[in-house]
C-alpha cells in the first residue's frame, strides 16, 4: 500500500490565541439603504472583496446577512445561515456513508454545497474576501464538500441570487455567496463611531445540544499608528454527530440514530492594514482552517453477518485544511481613465483526506484512502470611473481576472475491489485556468437606471499527467478549452421615492470540471452488480440565459422585495446520471441535458411595527418556490427544493430581545421527481419528503453594555421532518428513513463580551 501523499492534511489543533468573538446588536438580515433621488448613481455596499455588492438601486436580488445576526441566533453552519433566504438551501445529511466502494451514497449534482434557485454545487460562486473557495468534488468513492470555513471569522455574508455575469463571474450561473472577514476597525470604534481606540476585541463561548458541541473564540485588534492596524482572530469548536429523530440505536444497518462521531474545527485569521496615505489602502490577510471528524460507522455493519463481504466493523476519518494569503489594495487615482483602482492577489492551498477502514466477515481488512487537493492562485484588477454628460451620469467598471488551479486526487488503500488496483487516480492531475475581461456601465438618467455589461471568458482544462490514472486507463484523460461572451442588461425605474421596478437579462457560462470530464470508477457491489462511472470526454460547457423581473418597496415601515425569474439552460451538466442497466451492469456518467428551464418567484420583507409596550417590534417574512424541467424529456429537474415559507417576529428593549421564527417546508411532490435519473427499478422509488412546520425561539439578555447572553431553542415543537437535499437517493421503502431526519428540539447557549 502506498498511502503517502505530501499534500495530505494532518489533523492538528492550533494554539488558541486571544480573546474571542461574537457580534453586536440586533437588526435586520438585509442591508436596506433608502431609495435614491433623481440623477444619482446607485449606493454601493463596498465589501472587502473582489466584488462590490450593489444595494437597492440596481436590478438584481441581493441579501446581506450580518455577523451580528449570526451571533444572536447562534448560527454555526452554512445551512443555518442561509435557511431563511427564498429558493436557497444547503445540503446537510447524516454520516451514513459506507467505506465500501459499492456504497449507495455517491455522486450527486450539488452535493454538499449551496443550492440557489434550483442549481448548486460549483455553479454557486463562493469567495472569501474575493478569493474563490475550492470546488466540491464527488465520486462514487469520495465526497469532498466546500465548507472550508468558520462563520466566526466573518462579519457578513453577501448573497446574490440568480446569474451574476459581467463583474462577478459568468460561472456563477446560480448565484454568488461572498464571505467578508472582520476588519481591525470593526473593533476599534468608540461609542461615537470614531476609530480612537488602540486595542479592542471580543470573546465568546457557546454550547449546542443538537450536536453536543462546545465553542470558544476570540479576536483582538489594535492600531499601531494612523497608518497601521492589525487583527488576530481564532476559534475552536468540538462536537459530536448532528442528531436525528431516529430511535433505533442498534449497532448495525438498522440504526436510525446518528453514528458516534467526534468533530473538531479550528480557524485562525490574521490581518494587517497599511494606509501610507489617504490615497492608498493595503490589506494583507492570512487565514487557516482545519477540520477533522472521526466516525464509527455502526450503520454499515451487517445485522446478521453471513456472507464473506458483510461488514462487521467500519470507521471513517476525515481531515481538511485550507490556507489562504491575499493582498487587497485600493488606490484613489482621480485620473482621466480611473477614479479608483483595486487589485487583489490571492494564493490558496486546500487539501482533504478521507480514510475508511473495514473488517469483513471473511477476515479481510479493507482500507480506502481518498485524497483531494487544490493549489490555486488568482489575480484581478478593477477600475472605476465616474462620467457625466448633461443629465446622464455613468459609472464605468472594467477590469480583468485570472485564476489558475492545480488539482490532484489519489485513491489508495488495502484490498481493492476488482478490477481496480491501488494506488490509482479517479481523474488525471489537471490544471484549470481561466482569464476574463469585463466592462459594465451603470447609467442614470432621471428615474431610470440602465446597467449593460459584457464579460469575455477563456478557459483551459489541461491534463498535466496521466500517471496513475485508473490503471490501466482505457481512454486517456482529455483536455478541453474554449471561449465565450456573457452579456447582461439591467433596467430599473423609480416610480416613486419608495417604490421601484426592475428587470434584468444575464447570461452565464461554465465549463466542465476535471472530475466531470474524466472521472472513472468500476467496482463489483454485492451481491454481484458491476457499478461503472464512465468518463465523458464529450461534455460541453453549460450556458444559461436568465430573465428576472422585480418590484422593490421601501416605505420606512415596510421593506418589500418581489421577484420572478426564468432561466433557460443549454448543455446543463448532471453528475453521475444513471444511464442504463444491462444485466448485472449499472452505468453512470456525467451528461449534458441539451435544454432545461427553471422558473419561480420570491417574496421577502420586513415590517417595523414601531414602539410597543416600551420596546420595538418588527416582523420578517420570506417565501420562494421554483420548478424545473428537462425540456428534452419533459421530466422534472431533481435539484429543485420544495417551497419554503418563513414568518418571524423580533422584539427589542434596552436590556432584552426575543425572536420567534416559524418555517413551513412544503412537501416534495412525486410529480416533481425524476425517479429514473436517481434510482434503478431494483432500488424502488425515491422518497418524497412530507410537509413540515418548525418553530425556533430565542432571547438575548444584555446585563452590561458590552455583554450579551443568548439562549435559543430550535424546533421547539419537536417536529419530525426531512429536508429534500438530505434524502436524495433514499428509497421510500427504506427501513431507516428516520436516519435522515433533521434534529428534534435542542437548546443553544452563548455568551459574548466586547472589550
Amino acid at each position: 500500500m502506498n498511502t503517502h501523499c505530501p499534500d495530505h492534511p494532518a489533523p492538528r489543533t492550533l494554539p488558541l490565541l486571544v480573546s474571542l468573538a461574537c457580534l453586536g446588536m440586533l437588526g435586520a438580515a438585509q442591508a436596506q439603504p433608502g431609495p435614491q433621488a433623481h440623477a444619482t448613481l446607485p449606493t454601493v455596499v463596498v465589501s472587502s472583496t473582489q466584488n462590490n455588492l450593489l444595494a437597492d438601486d440596481l436590478p438584481l436580488s441581493a441579501d446581506v446577512i450580518e455577523g451580528q445576526n449570526l451571533s444572536d441566533q447562534q448560527t454555526r453552519t452554512l445551512r443555518q445561515a442561509l435557511q431563511d433566504l427564498p429558493n436557497t438551501s444547503v445540503r446537510s445529511s447524516p454520516t451514513r456513508l459506507a467505506v465500501s466502494a459499492g456504497s449507495a451514497a455517491f455522486a450527486r449534482d450539488g452535493n454538499m454545497g449551496i443550492n440557489i434557485r434550483g442549481l448548486g454545487g460549483n455553479r454557486v460562486l463562493m469567495t472569501v474576501d474575493g478569493v474563490r473557495l475550492p470546488r466540491s468534488y464527488v465520486s462514487r468513492s469520495a465526497i469532498f464538500d466546500r465548507e472550508y470555513l468558520s462563520l466566526e471569522l466573518f462579519k457578513r455574508i453577501e448573497v446574490i441570487r440568480g446569474p451574476a455575469s459581467a463583474v462577478y463571474g459568468s460561472d456563477g450561473m446560480a448565484g454568488v455567496v461572498n464571505f467578508v472577514s472582520y476588519d481591525p476597525l470593526d473593533f476599534l470604534l468608540d461609542a461615537q463611531g470614531k476609530p480612537t481606540r488602540t486595542v479592542g476585541g471580543r470573546v465568546a463561548a457557546g454550547w449546542s445540544e443538537d450536536d453536543h458541541g462546545y465553542s470558544l473564540a476570540g479576536t483582538v485588534a489594535g492600531r499601531a499608528s494612523d497608518s497601521l492596524q492589525w487583527l488576530l482572530s481564532a476559534n475552536r469548536r468540538t462536537a459530536h454527530a448532528m442528531q436525528t429523530m431516529g430511535s433505533n440505536d442498534a449497532p448495525n444497518a438498522n440504526r436510525t440514530q446518528a453514528n458516534p462521531e467526534r468533530d473538531g474545527d479550528t480557524a485562525v485569521l490574521a490581518k494587517v492594514v497599511v494606509q501610507p496615505n489617504a490615497a492608498q489602502r493595503h490589506v494583507l490577510s492570512l487565514e487557516h482552517t482545519d477540520r477533522a471528524a472521526n466516525t464509527d460507522l455502526l450503520s454499515s455493519r451487517a445485522a446478521r453477518p453471513s456472507r464473506a463481504s458483510d461488514v462487521v466493523n467500519e470507521s471513517s476519518d476525515y481531515s481538511a485544511q485550507r490556507d489562504r494569503f491575499s493582498w487587497d489594495a485600493r488606490y484613489e487615482l482621480g485620473t482621466a481613465w480611473a477614479d479608483q483602482v483595486r487589485t487583489i492577489v490571492g494564493v490558496q492551498r486546500t487539501a482533504s483526506r478521507r480514510v475508511g477502514e473495514s473488517d469483513l466477515f471473511d477476515g479481510t481488512h479493507r482500507v480506502r484512502d481518498n485524497f483531494y487537493g487544490e493549489r490555486a492562485w488568482q489575480a484581478g484588477v478593477r477600475a472605476d470611473k465616474l462620467l457625466r454628460a448633461g443629465d446622464w451620469a455613468h459609472r464605468l467598471t472594467y477590469g480583468a481576472d485570472y485564476v489558475r488551479n492545480n488539482i490532484r486526487n489519489l485513491y489508495d488503500g488495502v484490498a481493492p475491489l476488482a478490477p481496480e488496483q491501488f494506488p490509482l487516480k479517479r481523474f488525471p492531475d489537471t490544471r484549470e485556468s481561466s482569464s476574463a475581461l469585463y466592462l459594465q456601465d451603470e447609467s442614470v438618467l432621471g428615474d431610470w437606471t440602465l446597467t449593460p455589461g459584457l464579460r469575455l471568458d477563456h478557459f483551459a482544462i489541461d491534463v498535466t499527467s496521466q500517471d496513475g490514472y485508473y490503471p490501466p486507463s482505457k481512454v486517456p484523460g482529455k483536455s478541453l478549452s474554449g471561449t465565450a461572451a456573457s452579456p447582461k442588461l439591467g433596467v430599473m425605474y423609480r416610480a416613486t421615492p419608495a417604490w421601484s421596478v426592475y428587470g434584468q437579462f444575464a447570461a452565464g457560462f461554465r465549463p466542465p470540471e476535471a472530475g466531470q470530464l474524466n472521472d472513472h470508477f468500476e467496482a463489483i457491489a454485492p451481491p454481484n452488480t458491476r457499478v461503472i462511472i464512465q468518463p465523458n470526454p464529450n461534455l460541453k460547457p453549460e450556458k444559461s440565459r436568465g430573465i428576472e423581473l422585480g418590484v422593490r418597496g421601501r416605505t420606512g415601515k415596510l421593506s418589500l422585495d418581489v421577484a420572478a425569474f426564468t432561466n433557460r439552460y443549454s448543455n446543463l451538466i448532471v453528475d453521475a446520471e444513471f444511464v442504463r442497466e444491462v444485466g448485472n451492469e449499472r452505468l453512470f456518467q456525467a451528461v449534458n441535458i441539451p435544454r432545461a428551464r427553471i422558473h419561480g418567484f420570491e417574496v421577502k420583507g420586513r415590517y417595523d411595527w414601531g414602539r410597543v409596550a416600551g420596546g420595538r417590534l418588527a416582523s420578517t417574512f420570506a417565501f420562494g418556490m421554483a420548478h424545473g424541467t428537462n425540456r428534452d424529456s419533459g421530466k422534472p429537474i431533481n435539484s429543485i427544493d420544495p417551497a419554503l415559507l418563513m414568518v418571524g417576529a423580533r422584539y427589542d428593549t434596552a436590556d432584552w430581545s426575543w425572536y420567534a421564527d416559524v418555517r413551513h417546508h412544503a412537501a416534495k411532490k412525486t410529480s416533481d421527481i425524476d425517479g429514473d435519473a436517481i434510482m434503478s427499478t431494483r432500488n424502488g422509488t425515491q422518497f418524497a419528503t412530507p410537509a413540515a412546520t418548525t418553530l425556533d425561539i430565542g432571547v438575548q439578555w444584555r446585563p452590561a453594555r458590552n455583554v450579551r447572553v443568548n439562549l435559543g431553542v430550535r424546533n421547539l415543537t419537536n417536529q419530525k421532518y426531512w429536508l429534500w437535499p438530505a434524502v436524495y437517493g433514499v428509497a421510500s421503502s427504506s427501513p431507516v428513513l428516520d436516519a435522515y431526519t433533521q434534529p428534534g428540539r435542542s437548546a443553544h447557549v452563548s455568551v459574548v463580551m466586547d472589550f
